[in-house]
């Protein structure tokens, strides 16, 4: 455990200060704060600014030579200086994102037990890992993790590992993911990072590489079967709703059969929701909106006569699917049957059809195509030459399957192609936008899951590519709903933040044909979508905190505003 110390006061009495990351100060502390706590002669006398700590972080941080390297300094970071950390995070975020999160966060789970023991001081918990365990131990387990005082999270994210991005099954370094999801909560959204729980729930792994790895830190054992493996899930859940009764829960990378069950069982009796399915549904929507939008205006190409081709038939992919069907039936008037023929989704057989010969997977199923008059279709160029789609989503972690000829078609069938790889990290996207822009003479509506490079003509014009990050969704969705309290998140909530997403663009934004606005307002844009969530909680009647329900709309922007953490140096010993 961190290091406790005791601050005398004029009477007897005495409290404990914890000298962890979140009250750490570092060189910031004053003269007489030093002098409470006690902390004089534990430091050099000299007084600091964040502004000075910053400049000296970020000097050492570039100087790291690999992206793993500047991962593991501002893991040490995060566990000894919370304020400093997030002062540097928030300020250079285009910069420090891709460290904390995609794409080298992949390469952090890979490495996990490689790494884990130099991230934070001995005692310091990196996280909550949990196994299948009595009731009553597994809440007393859930109860050791006390990163502060009184610690009474608002939000947790916990994945079983076992869908790691695009890296497949890697067990317990699947810790990383819940750790980044909750820095950019912080970060984007102003969650209190006192009040953030990642958690993994070790079950083993059936990578026998993990496995047979002196070093792995986790369950050396196969995952269990379903019969199995839901049993222990929702104990695991109840013991976590037992201890922490309003928390908000995210699920991220699971598998796609778990992660659908998951989320069919729990949506409806418990709040949470899965990431990878709404969230990553609800920012590709955003997106879809937007170009969709575009080329109506620009090429005067109606909503319903999109065809949009998944590539890729995973859990995110049905998500998103399912999302922009939403979007057609509610803003464009079209019915269930015709939203979801605007649909053709590619799994590694081909085109998902009804007669294809194979047992289909049940998410699989609603959008297996009935119109193939009995052909079936593998290759991609093929299908892109039957559907001719104006749409091409790629969700399938295959590198280079939007491949040149592939592009230049989309190119040949519409004046400006709609083309999402969407697949993380970068190594697994199916172009890049480089690729994307030759391909298609510099015409394609571009979104990517991770990020690109600009990329720039011969003329000297420089295009930005859109990345569609589930970052401008979840932590505005996770802020509005821990302010909200809402019993359960609505599919309307969900949708709703999408909607304020794609509506969030400033008017230079658009006239630049930007897809997302720029990350350099992500905390103004998670307010907005934390209004818009609370909000559509109010409307729909549950919303549980009685506050936000009785507050007009400009009351809710100030207050939403007034409820977002921010890293401030302070002198008083009693404060955060």
């Amino acid at each position: 455990m961190p290091t406790t110390f005791e601050v005398s006061s004029s009477s007897s009495a005495t409290k404990p200060v914890v000298a962890a990351a979140a009250h750490n100060q570092g060189t910031a502390n004053a003269a007489e704060q030093r002098q409470t706590l006690p902390l004089a002669g534990l430091a050099p006398r000299q007084v600091e600014t964040m502004a000075v700590q910053k400049r000296r972080a970020l000097n050492l941080l570039r100087s790291k030579p690999t992206m793993l390297e500047k991962y593991i300094f501002l893991a040490q970071m995060r566990t000894t200086n919370v304020k400093l950390f997030y002062r540097i995070v928030m300020d250079e975020l285009q910069e420090v994102a891709p460290i904390i999160y995609t794409p080298t966060v992949g390469t952090a789970c890979v490495e996990y037990s490689n790494i884990y023991p130099f991230l934070a001081a001995p005692g310091v918990p990196d996280g909550l890992f949990l196994t299948d365990d009595s009731f009553d131990n597994l809440c007393a387990t859930i109860k050791n993790y006390k990163p502060v005082q009184d610690f009474q999270p608002d939000i947790a994210v916990i994945s079983d590992g076992s869908r790691i991005l695009g890296l497949g099954d890697l067990g317990v370094g699947g810790i990383g993911i819940p750790i980044g999801k909750l820095q950019l909560y912080v970060a984007c959204a102003g969650v209190d990072p006192r009040k953030t729980l990642p958690i993994i729930l070790d079950l083993g792994t059936n990578n026998e590489k993990l496995r047979n790895d002196e070093f792995y830190l986790g369950l050396r054992q196969p995952r269990p079967a379903d019969d199995q493996f839901y049993p222990i899930v929702d104990k695991v859940l109840t013991a976590l709703r037992t201890v922490y009764p309003k928390m908000v829960i995210q699920f991220e990378d699971w598998s796609s059969e778990h992660a659908f069950g998951l989320l069919e069982k729990y949506q409806k009796s418990m709040v949470c929701f899965n990431d990878d399915i709404q969230g990553t549904g609800a920012v590709i929507l955003s997106g879809v909106i937007n170009a969709v939008r575009k080329v109506e205006k620009d090429n005067g190409v109606k909503p319903a006569d999109h065809k949009i081709v998944f590539y890729g038939a995973g859990s995110a992919a049905i998500g998103v699917a399912n999302q922009i069907q939403e979007y057609f039936q509610s803003e464009h008037g079209m019915s269930e049957e015709e939203a979801k023929r605007v649909f053709w989704i590619v799994d590694s057989k081909g085109m998902v059809t009804a007669d294809r010969g194979d047992k289909l997977a049940a998410h699989k199923v609603y959008y297996a195509r009935t119109d193939n008059q009995g052909n079936q279709y593998k290759n991609l160029m093929d299908i892109v030459n039957e559907v001719k789609p104006t749409v091409l989503i790629g969700l399938s972690s295959t590198p280079g399957a939007f491949s040149a000829d592939v592009l230049r078609r989309m190119a040949e069938l519409n004046t400006n192609p709609v083309v999402f790889p969407l697949s993380n990290p970068a190594t697994q996207a199916e172009c890049s936008f480089e690729q994307a822009m030759i391909a298609t003479d510099n015409r394609v509506i571009f979104a990517s899951g991770t990020a690109f490079p600009s990329f720039k003509e011969q003329n000297g014009k420089v295009h930005i590519p859109g990345q569609g990050n589930n970052m401008y969704i979840f932590p505005g969705l996770g802020l509005g709903a821990v302010l909200a309290r809402p019993s359960v998140i609505s599919d309307k909530m969900i949708y709703i933040s999408a909607t304020a997403l794609a509506d969030s663009l400033t008017a230079d934004e658009q006239a630049q044909g930007w897809l997302y606005p720029s990350l350099q307002r992500i905390r103004e844009v998670s307010a907005v979508v934390a209004i818009a969530v609370i909000e559509q909680a109010v409307k729909e009647g549950i919303a549980q905190d009685n506050h936000v329900a009785n507050l007009t709309h400009d009351e809710l922007v100030a207050y939403v505003h007034e409820q977002m953490w921010s890293p401030e140096i302070t002198q008083n010993t009693s404060r955060f």
